[in-house]
């Protein structure tokens, strides 16, 4: 009989150390937040769209706090979680009934995705709807780029595997969420030097997190990954595209 337990993709201790020290990073002053804010407005707009104002809503993984603070200034009752602070998204909530639930920036990184998902769907009430977004397929191409030309025929493992659309639908049907609507959109952002990319993923969370993280880049290897970054750009700016996926159904 096939083993139903999901492949360890990633590292629990360090998907734990990474949220820590961002929630550090974010208490520096001008800390970037350009993925969180992204996805707040989003998740506004589409409750607007939706003309849905929730009595009760929980909150996963909004480190700058500004999708509670509006939905409280709606008078919605909010419950706030963070991976960091003790949350396991893949084991039932201790809480639940809520009418509305955002997952943002975090379920990229667990390693049983389905089950995760059911645990969220799990939380609402009947009725209740869910939205979470987090970063998929075609994110950091150049990051990507600049890493294989830094390993040069030996490729180690530096960017964890992403989910694409047709495999967010098919999740969220397993789940048997209801409604389902699966988008993907890009947010690009220009950067100096491929040392302000990375210091700007750990601040947001997104350092490696793989089990198997492979060794550490050499120096010569290093000055590769930084010319094969500043070479991808022009005029002393380099364009990176993060694909933020987000998915969204219903408990009915």
């Amino acid at each position: 009989m096939a083993s139903k337990t999901p492949p360890r993709i990633f590292s629990p201790s360090r998907r734990l150390a990474a949220r820590r020290r961002m929630l550090s990073l974010q208490s520096l002053p001008d800390a970037p937040r350009y993925l969180i804010d992204d996805m707040i407005e989003d998740v506004l707009e589409r409750l607007a769209f939706l003309r849905l104002t929730p009595a009760s809503a929980l909150v996963i993984g909004d480190y700058s706090g500004d999708l509670g603070r509006a939905l409280a200034a709606r008078d919605v009752a909010i419950t706030t979680a963070e991976p960091a602070l003790g949350l396991d998204e893949e084991r039932p909530y201790p809480f639940g009934g809520f009418e509305f639930i955002a997952s943002l920036g975090t379920l990229d990184t667990v390693n049983d995705l389905p089950g995760a998902l059911h645990h969220l769907r799990a939380a609402l009430a009947q009725g209740g709807m869910m939205i979470a977004s987090f970063l998929s397929s075609g994110s950091l191409p150049v990051l990507r780029e600049a890493m294989l030309a830094a390993d040069g025929d030996r490729p180690a493992p530096r960017l964890h595997p992403v989910v694409d659309v047709r495999s967010g639908g098919q999740l969220l049907q397993r789940a048997r969420f209801a409604d389902p609507v699966i988008d993907q959109r890009p947010l690009k952002v220009s950067f100096r030097s491929l040392e302000r990319l990375v210091a700007d993923l750990r601040a947001q969370g997104l350092s490696n997190m793989l089990a198997d993280p492979g060794p550490a880049l050499g120096k010569t290897a290093r000055k590769k990954a930084i010319q094969a970054f500043a070479t991808a750009g022009e005029g002393g700016r380099v364009v990176e595209c993060f694909e933020i996926l987000t998915l969204s159904g219903w408990n009915r």
